[in-house]
């Protein structure tokens, strides 16, 4: 039987937070439980207010940090078992990054086209200058763009939605199975972020490729999602299918989310417009920002 793709299972991730006076334990991550089937791409998204952690559960799925408690799987391995340069660059080149802010995701004194051909010589066969000139302009072309667009152009020369696409190709080129994208349009101007998200279906169906889509925006994943899970403060309040979760929300505060963002159409049906203050007061409060990992817990 072929494993899955992602499997998170029982997750957990603790920080202790506090001073000289006393300290206690914090759960960012708490129990969290899902999986992503191997044999047909999906985007799954992981819906939640700032301080939910989502943001430390896909640190947590990309490895950047491990788990206080519970596992993450990859294609059947265990994050926690990948050990040396080869195996964590065998693991990068199927598991890709795109961040919140594609300003902050660059270097604003280096051109941007360094960081695509960099991409290809550590993840692909390319050598030459021109090959890796193709493997750049090939990742462009599938999200719009081409390498003569963003030819020896710093950061501040292009607009924010051509920087996040500059990003989501730089992410293609090593060819991934699953790319995690955290608030891939929070930072981009409003007109263009389904532009982005409709970008996401196109790779899913055209490439294969998974997307784990972390957003606060109930707009656009109702539009683009197969699998959704719901977080406040850790847990996973609410997970099925998109539409059946969004259309009926159980948990309390999936329906508070979800009256924050909805206005009801001449038909009868709810239509998603974005944030609102009343989404506000289901945010969690973040954790302070000095924090160390508890010790890990037996699982």
């Amino acid at each position: 039987m072929t494993p899955p793709l992602l499997h998170v299972d029982r997750a957990s991730k603790l920080y202790t937070r506090g001073g000289l006076l006393g300290r206690e334990v914090f759960r960012a991550v708490d129990d969290v439980s899902f999986h992503l089937d191997a044999t047909e791409p999906q985007i799954f998204t992981i819906i939640g207010e700032s301080g939910s952690g989502k943001t430390t559960l896909a640190r947590m799925i990309l490895n950047m940090i491990r788990p206080s408690g519970g596992t993450i799987f990859f294609k059947g391995k265990d994050l926690g078992t990948i050990r040396g340069a080869k195996a964590r660059r065998d693991f990068m080149s199927q598991v890709q990054p795109i961040f919140q802010n594609p300003f902050e995701a660059f270097n604003p004194l280096k051109r941007v086209d360094r960081y695509l051909f960099m991409t290809a010589r550590n993840f692909t066969s390319a050598r030459s200058q021109a090959q890796m000139e193709a493997a750049a302009d090939a990742a462009l072309n599938k999200v719009g763009l081409s390498i003569g667009e963003v030819r020896g152009r710093f950061p501040h020369e292009l607009s924010g939605g051509q920087l996040q696409r500059v990003a989501i190709a730089r992410a293609l080129i090593p060819g991934p199975s699953m790319i995690i994208a955290d608030e891939p349009v929070s930072m981009v101007d409003a007109s263009l972020r389904m532009s982005i998200v409709n970008l996401f279906r196109t790779l899913r169906n055209d490439l294969n490729v998974s997307i784990i889509y972390i957003t606060h925006d109930l707009a656009t994943a109702y539009c683009v999602s197969d699998g959704i899970i719901i977080m406040q403060q850790g847990k996973v309040v609410e997970s099925g299918q998109a539409r059946t979760v969004l259309d009926n929300p159980k948990h309390s505060y999936s329906q508070l989310l979800k009256a924050s963002v909805l206005s009801p159409d001449p038909h009868g049906r709810g239509v998603l417009t974005g944030d609102s203050a009343a989404s506000q007061q289901a945010r969690a409060s973040p954790p302070p920002p000095q924090m160390h990992d508890a010790e890990p817990q037996a699982h």
